[in-house]
C-alpha cells in the first residue's frame, strides 16, 4: 500500500505586487509579448502557474475569444500599466480612481465624432476594408507571406466576407457562414475562394457521383443521426421488433424503408453527418441518390444554412418540411485531394481553398485569416477603423497629456484628487501607451512622434541622428500622413512639452493612401478596456491564497 502524503496548508501571501518574484514574473511576461510577432496563441501555451500571470492572461485569452484580435495590445498595455503605476507612489485607492477616468477620457474620444485617429467606413467602396484585412496578415510574419502572396490572400480573405452578407439585407442583417478548407503543401497563390461548400471525398468516390440533369434544383436532406446500423446510434425514436426476428435485420429493414421514402421523396442527395450503411448506400444508389456520409460536425451548421435543410434526428419518416435544396454539384480536384463541390442557389455560404507551404504556417495562415473574417463581421455593427501602426496611442497619449494639463477640472471636481496625482498618473497611462506603441519597432531604431498630429514615426537603426528629419522619415507609422509636411518632430520617449493633437480628420482621409495600416475598432476598444481594468484589479489585491497541493 503506498504511503499517502499529509495535505499541506494553502499560503497565503500579502501585498503581493511588493514581491521581487512576482515583479520579476511580470517583466519576464511583457518580455515574451512584447517580443512576439505572432498571434496571443501564445498564452493558451505558456505554463503560468503565478496567480496574478494568471490573472493577466486569462482576461487576455477571454478578450481574443470574443474578437480574435488585438490580443498582444491587451497584454502588453496591461503590463506596461501595472509597472508604471507602481513607479509612481500614489496610493492604489488613488491609482485605480485615476486610471478609470482617463480610461474614459479614452474611451470617450475614440466613440466621438471629432477623434483624429477613427475613419468611418464606407460600403460602398472596399478599399479600407481590403487595408485593414492587408494590415492584419502583414502584422504576422509567421505565415510566411511575400508581398503578391498578401495581396492575393486579402483579396480572397474580402471576397469570402462578402459572400456571406446576403443580397437583399435590410434593417437586420444575418451573415452566412465562410468554411476554411485546408491544402497544405501547395503554393499560396493556388488558394482560392468558391461559394457554396467543398466536401473532400476519396478518388475513389469521385467515380461514383454521376451527373445528373435538372432544369430545377436539387432536393437534398441532412441526417446528424447515424444510418450505419448501429443500435448505439440510432437516434431518436424507437425501433419495434416481432418475436424471433434478428435485432440487426429489422434495423437494416427500418433503414430501408427510409430509403424507399427518400426515393419517394424525390431527394436526389442524401448527406449524413456520421456512417451510412452499405446497404442502404447501395440502394440509394441504385436509385439514383447521391449518398455521402462523415460529412462531420463541423459541416453540419453551414450545409443546414445553405440548403435551408432541418438536420434528421430520427430513423423513422421523415417530414418533408425537412428537406433542402441545392442549384447544383459537381466534382473538383485541388492539389492532391477531390471534393464534391455543393453550389448553393443563394450564396450565404463559401468555402476558402487556404494553401500554404508547410503545417505551421498553415496553421498560422488559417488562425489570421479567422481574425481577419471576425474583424470585418465587426465592421458592420460599428463600421470604424483605427489608424494602426503605433500612430493611435502615440495619438491618444498626446490627446491625455494635454486634456488633463490644460483641462484638469472635470477630473479633480469629482474625484478629490490633487493636480500633482493627477499629473503624475496621466504620465504612467501616457507612457503605457507610447511604450506600447514602441514595441512596434523590433530593429532597435529611434521612435518619433509630430507635433501636429501626434503620429509614431520609425527611423531605421544606424541612421546619422545631427540631420533634417524629413530625409530620414517617409509615412507615419499608419501611413496617412507624409514626412514633407511641416509637422515638428520629437523623441518619442524624450521630454517635450504636451500639445494638443489635431483632431477630426479631413474628409479626403480615406482616400488619401492606398496602404493604409488600420486596427479593428471593436477589438482594440476592447482591449484598451480590458488591459485598464485588468490593471486594476491586479493592482487592486491585498492578498493571493495558493493551494501547494
Amino acid at each position: 500500500m503506498s504511503r499517502l502524503e499529509a495535505k499541506r496548508p494553502s499560503l497565503c501571501k500579502s501585498e503581493p505586487l511588493t514581491s521581487e518574484r512576482v515583479k520579476a514574473t511580470l517583466s519576464v511576461l511583457k518580455g515574451v509579448v512584447t517580443s512576439c510577432y505572432g498571434p496571443a496563441a501564445l498564452l493558451a501555451s505558456l505554463p503560468v502557474t503565478q496567480p496574478i500571470l494568471k490573472i493577466l492572461t486569462t482576461s487576455v485569452q477571454n478578450h481574443v475569444s470574443c474578437f480574435s484580435d488585438c490580443g498582444l495590445f491587451t497584454a502588453i498595455l496591461c503590463c506596461n500599466l501595472v509597472e508604471n503605476v507602481q513607479g509612481v507612489g500614489l496610493t492604489t485607492t488613488t491609482a485605480i480612481k485615476l486610471n478609470k477616468h482617463l480610461l474614459s477620457l479614452c474611451t470617450e474620444y475614440l466613440k466621438s465624432e471629432i477623434c483624429g485617429c477613427r475613419i468611418r467606413i464606407d460600403f460602398g467602396s472596399t478599399q479600407l476594408l481590403l487595408c485593414l484585412v492587408r494590415s492584419l496578415l502583414t502584422s504576422k510574419p509567421a505565415c510566411m507571406l511575400t508581398r503578391e502572396e498578401v495581396e492575393h490572400i486579402s483579396t480572397l480573405i474580402l471576397r469570402a466576407f462578402l459572400l456571406t452578407v446576403p443580397e437583399n439585407a435590410k434593417d437586420r442583417i444575418i451573415l452566412g457562414k465562410s468554411i476554411i478548407v485546408p491544402l497544405k503543401g501547395q503554393r499560396v497563390i493556388d488558394s482560392t475562394v468558391l461559394p457554396g461548400v467543398l466536401i473532400e471525398i476519396p478518388e475513389v468516390q469521385v467515380m461514383k457521383i454521376l451527373p445528373i440533369k435538372k432544369s430545377d434544383s436539387f432536393k437534398v436532406a441532412l441526417f446528424c443521426a447515424s444510418l450505419s446500423g448501429d443500435l448505439s446510434e440510432t437516434g431518436e425514436g424507437t425501433v419495434v421488433l416481432s418475436h424471433g426476428v434478428s435485432l440487426e435485420n429489422a434495423v437494416l429493414d427500418q433503414l430501408l424503408n427510409l430509403g424507399r421514402q427518400l426515393v419517394s421523396d424525390q431527394v436526389d442527395l442524401v448527406m449524413c453527418q456520421k456512417v451510412i450503411h452499405p446497404s442502404l448506400k447501395q440502394f440509394l444508389r441504385t436509385h439514383g441518390v447521391i449518398a455521402m456520409d462523415r460529412v462531420g460536425v463541423a459541416l453540419m451548421e453551414p450545409l443546414s444554412k445553405m440548403t435551408g435543410t432541418q438536420p434528421i434526428g430520427s430513423l423513422n419518416s421523415v417530414s418533408p418540411s425537412s428537406y433542402g435544396s441545392v442549384k447544383d454539384w459537381c466534382t473538383a480536384k485541388f492539389g492532391f485531394k477531390h471534393f464534391f463541390h455543393l453550389i448553393p442557389n443563394e450564396t450565404t455560404v463559401c468555402s476558402l481553398l487556404l494553401c500554404n507551404r508547410n503545417d505551421t504556417a498553415w496553421d498560422e495562415l488559417k488562425l489570421t485569416c479567422q481574425t481577419a473574417l471576425h474583424a470585418l463581421q465587426l465592421t458592420i455593427k460599428e463600421p470604424y477603423v483605427l489608424l494602426g501602426g503605433g500612430c493611435t496611442e502615440t495619438h491618444l497619449a498626446a490627446y491625455i497629456r494635454h486634456k488633463t494639463r490644460d483641462e484638469p477640472e472635470s477630473i479633480l471636481k469629482s474625484d478629490g484628487c490633487t493636480q500633482t496625482e493627477l499629473q503624475l498618473m496621466s504620465e504612467a497611462f501616457c507612457s503605457a501607451l507610447e511604450t506600447l506603441a514602441g514595441s512596434l519597432e523590433h530593429d532597435g531604431g529611434e521612435i518619433l512622434t509630430d507635433r501636429k498630429y501626434g503620429h509614431f514615426w520609425s527611423v531605421q537603426a544606424d541612421s546619422p541622428s545631427a540631420v533634417n528629419w524629413p530625409d530620414l522619415l517617409s509615412r507615419c507609422g499608419c501611413g496617412l500622413y507624409s514626412s514633407q509636411e511641416e509637422l515638428g518632430w520629437c523623441f518619442l520617449r524624450g521630454a517635450h512639452h504636451p500639445f494638443m493633437p489635431q483632431t477630426c480628420l479631413p474628409r479626403e482621409a480615406s482616400g488619401s493612401a492606398n496602404d493604409l495600416t488600420l486596427d479593428c475598432f471593436t477589438a482594440k476598444l476592447s482591449g484598451l478596456q480590458v488591459a485598464v481594468e485588468t490593471a486594476n484589479l491586479i493592482l487592486d489585491l491585498s492578498y493571493v491564497i495558493e493551494d501547494r497541493n
